[in-house]
């Protein structure tokens, strides 16, 4: 087995470092961790609106393949985005405890090398942009400024977690756009409810951050929030709802449909509850347990989609 990059006391807390990537060369192995191959948590949350997207629009089994590439794209996009941050931010990085130990500002790939893996893993994205229909990829391609500027947000505004929102909920439009041919009133509140959403599980994951970010003048919703931290998560979570049962009422204004919320409505109050804004560890785990809300939601636009 390869010797590993760093040791555990330097390793990224969220890295689920073993496995395959753990074995990797040490060059391979550094644009695996560059791409955040080893915390496919990302890749999950980044696909979860796409496929509601396609789930309401009505077509989750009849475009199952759609779904498929879908992920495929996440996976490959995420991997870009996190590449681009990494270059951007890399000298921010080597500031902080948790992200000291990334590959650039460790040193293991060099700024020329991550410019090429972010070109490859571009392309991977530009095979899945040619499944789509032409409407679709237009609405696909308009979130490239979006996510260049994504890095530079928490430079500015303490508000960074909603702008990533923007971003990481962009699949929805493409999927629904792929399926309905339009941008249509549901599509949009089911948009709004999943910004709204990645605000109160990225404020949860800044949690982690808020000593390091406050000592390098990063800003983050959760030092804005300061002690009100758990209220405002609390808050945004009963917004995604609100929105989401709107999309849903639009689809089909039965009681029934706002019902197919609850189980997702039952894991994000638990997430609250249980939330020690002063517990790292268990801040990182609520934040994590969102892949399991993004399958909660799936099956409800799912039910609420093939019903019409």
């Amino acid at each position: 087995m390869q010797a590993e990059i760093v040791p555990d006391s330097e390793r990224v807390p969220d890295s689920q470092y073993g496995g395959l990537v753990g074995r990797l060369p040490p060059t391979l192995r550094g644009l695996a961790l560059l791409a955040r191959f080893d915390r496919p948590i990302g890749w999950w949350l980044l696909f979860w609106p796409g496929a509601w997207g396609i789930a309401l629009a009505g077509a989750a089994v009849a475009r199952w393949d759609l779904i498929l590439w879908f992920l495929l794209g996440s996976i490959a996009m995420r991997g870009a985005g996190c590449v681009f941050n990494d270059i951007v931010d890399r000298d921010l990085d080597a500031q902080v405890a948790r992200t000291r130990a990334r590959p650039i500002p460790s040193g293991l790939v060099s700024i020329r090398l991550a410019w090429v893996w972010l070109v490859a893993l571009c392309l991977v994205g530009l095979v899945v942009l040619l499944q789509l229909t032409p409407f679709a990829a237009v609405v696909a391609l308009a979130s490239l400024a979006p996510v260049a500027a994504y890095p530079f947000m928490k430079r500015i505004t303490w508000w960074p977690q909603a702008w990533l929102g923007l971003v990481f909920s962009w699949a929805l439009l493409v999927g629904w756009s792929d399926i309905a041919g339009q941008l249509s009133a549901p599509m949009w509140l089911l948009y709004a409810g999943s910004i709204a959403w990645v605000i109160g599980y990225d404020t949860i994951y800044a949690l982690q951050d808020r000593e390091d970010d406050a000592m390098i003048g990063v800003r983050s919703s959760a030092l804005r929030m300061g002690r009100h931290v758990k209220g405002g998560v609390a808050t945004f979570y009963g917004v995604a709802l609100a929105f989401w049962a709107g999309a849903f009422w639009l689809m089909r204004p039965d009681p029934l449909v706002i019902a197919t919320l609850l189980p997702i409505a039952l894991h994000l109050g638990w997430q609250v509850v249980t939330l020690r804004p002063d517990d790292g560890a268990g801040a990182l785990a609520r934040f994590r347990s969102n892949r399991f809300a993004g399958l909660l939601m799936f099956l409800a636009c799912m039910v609420v989609g093939t019903s019409l």
